[in-house]
């Protein structure tokens, strides 16, 4: 079962990262599970479920929450943002950065998690120059194929800026991004220079090692055990940090699947690693933020 599991995600993986078609997908996951009806229950547990995503109420009474549009770079960005009811425990701002699905519930929780440990976070939608997050993730995750990339990491500078300028000179900013958003907070890292404090990647594909010289915030890098794809580039990506004299913690948690820390995805989903991985992270980010 450990071997059909391990295959069917990587199977998943190929469609969701590679474009491969739906069609070859299913057929692909019915001759390994045996029937269609197998395969859908596999795809299911594998992909996400938005009626899981809420871990965080919208309306917990310790935040407050907006939806924002804003122009950077000459182009919209609409957002959502949590942070402290309480002015006095916010201890800095830091953006969170989808997946490859875009500004879904999922990551509007993440948000809302992130604005309780005292942070201002920002979710930018970085769908919003092509009309904004579809529902269907398959669509959502197209669109993030065509998005423009120097335009959306031009937005992501613009909105460092922002925040610090409505928070204050002295404020320090941070990111956090999952899977495509890790691998955006790397690629941030590099082209933000000192706008950036500190940045946290979730098992996200990494920049060439060459380009880390370039790097002037802390870095914190979350990979999965099992993640061979991610792995390759990541794994360098953090040798290649410590040898530029960069401030870096690269942890790789064994046994555990790409996108560990979505908990709206059964097979991937790992408790104990998603537990320790932002146990680590919040206190990095604080360690990092706090004025």
């Amino acid at each position: 079962m450990t071997e059909l599991r391990d295959e069917a995600i990587r199977l998943y993986d190929a469609y969701t990262h590679e474009h491969l078609d739906r069609r070859r997908l299913l057929r692909e996951m019915t001759a390994l599970a045996g029937s269609v009806a197998a395969a859908e229950a596999l795809i299911g547990a594998i992909g996400v479920s938005s009626a899981a995503a809420q871990i965080v109420s919208a309306a917990d009474p310790r935040l407050l929450t907006a939806r924002n549009i804003n122009e950077f770079a000459g182009r919209p960005l609409t957002s959502y943002a949590a942070w402290p009811r309480d002015p006095k425990a916010v201890r800095g701002a830091v953006l969170v950065i989808h997946e490859n699905r875009g500004l879904n519930t999922h990551i509007e929780d993440v948000t809302r998690r992130v604005g309780l440990e005292g942070f201002v976070a920002v979710a930018p939608d970085f769908l919003s120059a092509q009309g904004g997050t579809p529902a269907d993730p398959d669509k959502a995750r197209a669109m993030i194929g065509q998005a423009d990339y120097d335009l959306l990491l031009a937005q992501a500078t613009g909105a460092l800026d922002f925040m610090r300028k409505v928070h204050g000179d002295r404020a320090k900013t941070g990111a956090i991004g999952f899977c495509w958003g890790g691998a955006f907070v790397n690629r941030l890292a590099v082209a933000a220079g000192p706008r950036l404090a500190a940045g946290v990647s979730y098992y996200g594909p990494a920049p060439a090692p060459s380009e880390a010289a370039k790097v002037q915030a802390a870095m914190m890098i979350h990979l999965a055990g099992n993640d061979s794809r991610v792995n390759t580039t990541g794994l360098p990506w953090i040798e290649a940090l410590k040898a530029a004299g960069k401030e870096v913690e690269g942890h790789v948690y064994p046994g555990a699947e790409h996108a560990f820390n979505n908990d709206t995805s059964a097979e991937r989903y790992d408790k104990q690693a998603a537990d320790l991985a932002w146990r680590r992270t919040v206190a990095f980010l604080r360690r990092e933020l706090d004025a």
